[in-house]
């Protein structure tokens, strides 16, 4: 019976990930709102045992109800609806312990959508229909996935066809800009036992590069780089793709190797190979001072021991393009007090002097190891100004992302 219930599940977070890369691919094609919805509807009613359900999305200055599964009840007043969510105003997963006794008596959860703490949209689950090997959280956490997945994607389309009717090429790049910014990181730990900061600097408002912070437990935490071929909207685009598939797979793929993988075949299932990206992923675990990586393809991150700096180079070739990525080799290292990471994509490196001499490594590792013991904020906006100082001004030709990550040592047991 265990090892029934175990073959379920797993079976199930398989349905999941596909349902996931299909909407990932929907999206990407440009499938319409009401394409997205019936996707939606089927994916909660048909995976997720979803008996009863409403989608409210805010669209503008007004709220409109987009998807449903039955809830005859509800459907006859959606204002009333909405004023008993909004008198609640729910900032997190929100089970309705204690039934209403007006509109929202047959409701059992309502879940947010929320962007800068304001709501966008707001899922209301009725009955829901699980397996014995099920549990009704996880279940809630992926609706909760796919829900913001397509909210996100509405709200883009929303953002780009409202910037069209103004200036079309203006509109690209203010809406790819916007989606940049929502999807890089703006908090990072720093603290006694580790230090994280970055540095992004896009050559014309937008761009490709790509880096993220993504923890699992107060000591265990994944930092991401990568570098998407190409400019532009398009390129920025794929990179919002991308971080999509990667937050979804890191969570489902203990294993480096594994996870790659995985992540090669999404990327060439999107793209149909047309596109590729360079790639660096690092497994931090505070609590035994392990760090695990693979570098498929990316401009070798720069480790600082102390003594000296150490190219983290181990892994296999770049994402995207190749059905099979070969030997896929993961680095490993253990932190020590001191220790410094560096992690950059090639617009660093390809930066210029007067005499048209492009930046060399020897030049940025004496910069690591001259600032190395400066906390990663100060280390950071000192690697500017040196970059600047060489380059000659502070426009660069290509988009630039600095993630730096200093291990500290005095870390609570």
């Amino acid at each position: 019976m265990v090892g029934d219930n175990l073959e379920d599940k797993v079976g199930k977070k398989q349905l999941q990930i596909r349902n996931l890369y299909s909407f990932i691919q929907a999206i990407n094609h440009n499938a319409s709102r009401d394409e997205l919805y019936s996707m939606y509807e089927e994916c909660l009613g048909w995976l997720m045992g979803v008996r009863q359900m409403m989608l409210f999305i805010k669209e503008g200055d007004r709220w409109n109800r987009v998807a449903q599964i039955d809830f005859e009840q509800l459907q006859q007043d959606d204002s009333a609806v909405l004023e008993a969510i909004r008198r609640i105003d729910p900032k997190s997963l929100y089970p309705v312990d204690q039934p209403d006794e007006g509109v929202l008596r047959d409701v059992r959860y309502i879940i947010p959508v929320l962007h800068k703490k304001e709501p966008l949209a707001y899922v209301v689950i009725g009955d829901i229909q699980l397996s014995p090997s099920e549990d009704i959280y996880e279940a809630i956490e992926f609706i909760s996935m796919v829900t913001n997945i397509i909210v996100m994607a509405v709200e883009n389309k929303r953002l780009f066809k409202e910037q069209l009717m103004k200036e079309k090429m203006r509109q690209e790049l203010l809406v790819a800009e916007r989606v940049q910014r929502m999807l890089i990181p703006d908090r990072f730990p720093d603290n006694a036992c580790i230090s994280l900061s970055s540095l992004y600097i896009p050559h014309s408002g937008i761009g490709g590069d790509y880096f993220d912070y993504i923890p699992f437990d107060e000591d265990r935490f994944v930092l991401c780089m990568a570098d998407v071929s190409g400019k532009g909207i398009s390129a920025a685009l794929l990179m919002a793709n991308f971080q999509a598939l990667v937050r979804t797979l890191i969570r489902h793929y203990r294993d480096l190797g594994a996870f790659i993988i995985a992540l090669n075949d999404a990327v060439r299932s999107i793209t149909r190979s047309e596109r590729h990206l360079t790639f660096f992923v690092m497994d931090v675990n505070l609590k035994t001072r392990q760090v695990k990586y693979i570098n498929a393809g990316h401009y070798p991150p720069i480790l600082w021991t102390g003594k000296e700096c150490v190219d983290l180079k181990e892994g296999c070739t770049i994402i995207g393009c190749l059905e099979d990525l070969g030997p896929v080799r993961e680095g490993e290292f253990t932190l020590e007090p001191g220790y410094m990471v560096l992690t950059f994509t090639d617009g660093l490196i390809e930066i210029f002097n007067a005499d048209n001499e492009m930046l060399s490594d020897q030049f940025l590792k004496a910069i690591v190891q001259q600032y190395a013991h400066l906390p990663p904020a100060e280390f950071n906006e000192k690697l500017r100004e040196k970059l600047i100082e060489y380059h000659g001004s502070d426009r660069f030709d290509d988009d630039i992302a600095i993630l730096t990550m200093k291990y500290n040592g005095v870390c609570a047991v």
